[in-house]
């Protein structure tokens, strides 16, 4: 079935069909595209740049392949961009772009029947690739807890890869080769190979943030020891040495102050050394007396 709709095409995101997301558009023949559609049927034809950075692309500049949507709900704003919410529908295959003069374009597009696919190995692969999907969100801090959850309860092949692919992060280049991937039992094997992928990086990732965090925990910990070691030798600084046994003076001050465990024990360790330093001490002199 071919189509004629107006033309609203995307910088920097791949839509699938289900999929529904927000975006902000500005380019002039962006916005009377949208307002085009919105006085006909609300129906429009989304399509990824092959360069994000081309402000008025023509046919050639535009990926193959695209997905017809739904406008759901758009909002003018006071700076003149619009925010629009669209749900994508199905799969679409662009032909030719028809100019209307500067105002705006109109794609033309064939629809894309979208394949079925059951049997154990659908299953299966189903099964593997939403367990795959609940790995990849526990590790992904900006992935919403119950998305594994909603994904878990899609029954057909072709919208569970759809869904998983619209919900990971991935290169435009590669959304755009699963919004090609017209079977739907490849696609799902190929969005677990990109998972699988994923899951390496975000593995290394997390590695790397709990290394970082022992170092700033053991920095920490080693400031505030620092800080405690000053506070003893400050106190011992105020120690005038007169009338007494001063090694005893300094244990008896470390027992009584307030110290982590760490701060005790490199306290008398120190005191240790100093007992060695010292053979003229108080304790040296009665050791040598007995």
């Amino acid at each position: 079935m071919d189509l004629n709709l107006p033309l609203l095409p995307l910088r920097d995101i791949v839509v699938f069909p289900g999929m529904i997301v927000p975006l902000f558009v500005g380019r002039d023949k962006s916005v009377v595209a949208l307002e085009k559609a919105m006085a006909a049927n609300k129906e429009i034809f989304l399509v990824a740049q092959l360069d994000p950075a081309e402000d008025d692309p023509g046919k050639d500049d535009l990926y193959d392949i695209g997905v017809t949507a739904t406008i759901m709900q758009l909002l003018k704003l006071p700076d003149g961009t619009v925010r629009v919410l669209v749900e994508g529908k199905q799969r679409a295959q662009l032909r030719d772009l028809v100019e209307h003069g500067s105002e705006y374009v109109e794609a033309a597009v064939s629809l894309v029947v979208e394949q079925s696919a059951e049997g154990p190995e659908a299953t299966a692969l189903m099964r593997s690739v939403a367990d795959q999907f609940e790995n990849y969100s526990k590790l992904n801090k900006k992935m919403p807890a119950e998305t594994a959850v909603q994904l878990s309860e899609i029954e057909t092949p072709s919208a569970l890869a759809d869904a998983v692919a619209a919900n990971i992060q991935l290169k435009v280049s590669d959304k755009q080769s699963l919004l090609v991937e017209a079977n739907p039992l490849r696609r799902l094997e190929m969005a677990f190979a990109f998972m699988e992928g994923e899951l390496g990086v975000l593995q290394v990732e997390k590695k790397i943030r709990g290394r970082v965090k022992r170092q700033m925990e053991k920095t920490q910990r080693e400031y505030y020891l620092n800080e405690q070691m000053k506070a003893i030798q400050r106190e011992l600084g105020n120690d005038d040495g007169e009338g007494g046994d001063e090694v005893a003076e300094i244990q008896n001050k470390i027992d009584t102050m307030k110290l982590s465990k760490e701060a005790k024990a490199k306290a008398n360790a120190e005191l240790k050394k100093l007992r060695g330093m010292a053979p003229m001490s108080a304790e040296a002199t009665v050791a040598g007396g007995s």
